[in-house]
């Protein structure tokens, strides 16, 4: 940018803007286009400058406030401010590294403060923070701050993969309430299903027990009015030596091959009967003491 080109004329391409000087001296800026020089009076054209928006890559290593060491890659994009074009032209030889400079020392100054979990949350506070403090410095050298980005952060491997641990684990243990609760829920339909069911197989035996009674009772009945001269008891002992036949018939006709020894014969059949009687009218006698 110190070269000075002693011309009779010059052009200046589009978004460029050049300086001008008179021995050595700045005397104007050149706007784009073709212009003439009087090299006789010292006039020249000292330079060229791009008012292109230009991008900077800057990657800092830093520590947060929990001790972890982070990398952060940041892109600032800045142009040269045309009205302002010679004080960039003579203030700065390298406005790159006086770009760099700032940015180091701003999120030097602002990340040791912040824990890893907030820098993520808060990277365009700091961002933002970068970019007033750069805006506030250059625009003094004719540079204009367009934008500034915090384009990736970059812990240590080894914190990045137990960040992934961490991660995993709470998935894992949010899974496991989850499958918990499936079970938890799963148990107590299960055994709500259970008791509706042992309580509707009780409503059909006794509701099956009193078809039997009410049954028997009908045909004691109608046996003791058909047949003169029979009492309850009789008909009692027939009916129940009728069923003991039809049981060992139904044991008889049973697909399992299954052995069952039972006393038989006219006798034990008596027995039975009065086994079956006495339980019966000890339970009614049982009752009634109760009720008393």
């Amino acid at each position: 940018m110190g070269n000075a080109y002693c011309l009779l004329c010059g052009c200046v391409d589009q978004a460029s803007i050049g300086v001008v000087e008179r021995w050595g001296r700045f005397e104007r800026l050149a706007d784009p286009g073709l212009h003439f020089f009087n090299p006789f009076a010292g006039q020249c054209l000292a330079g060229i400058l791009s008012t292109r928006i230009k991008s900077l890559d800057v990657r800092i290593e830093t520590k947060t406030k929990d001790n972890v060491f982070v990398q952060l890659v940041c892109s600032i994009q800045y142009r040269i401010v045309r009205e302002n074009a010679d004080d960039a032209f003579y203030e700065l030889a390298n406005p790159q590294e006086q770009i760099q400079a700032y940015v180091f020392d701003v999120v030097r100054a602002l990340v040791p403060r912040m824990p890893l979990d907030d820098l993520f949350e808060q990277k365009g506070e700091v961002a933002k923070s970068v970019l007033e403090e750069l805006e506030k410095v250059m625009s003094a050298y004719g540079y204009n701050i367009e934008h500034m980005l915090i384009v990736d952060i970059i812990p240590d491997p080894s914190v990045r993969k137990a960040m992934n641990e961490i991660n995993a684990a709470q998935r894992l243990q949010l899974a496991s309430v989850y499958k918990g609760e499936a079970e938890k829920i799963l148990l107590v339909k299960k055994a709500e299903a259970e008791a509706e069911a042992k309580y509707l197989g009780g409503v059909g035996v006794a509701k099956q027990r009193q078809a039997i009674t009410d049954g028997l009772r009908e045909n004691i009945l109608n046996f003791s009015h058909k047949v003169t001269g029979t009492s309850a008891k009789e008909v009692m002992d027939l009916i129940m030596v009728t069923q003991y036949f039809d049981t060992i018939k139904d044991l008889g006709n049973s697909s399992k091959n299954t052995t069952v020894f039972i006393p038989h014969g006219p006798g034990h059949v008596r027995d039975i009967g009065d086994q079956i009687r006495n339980g019966m009218m000890d339970a009614a006698a049982g009752a009634q003491g109760n009720d008393s």
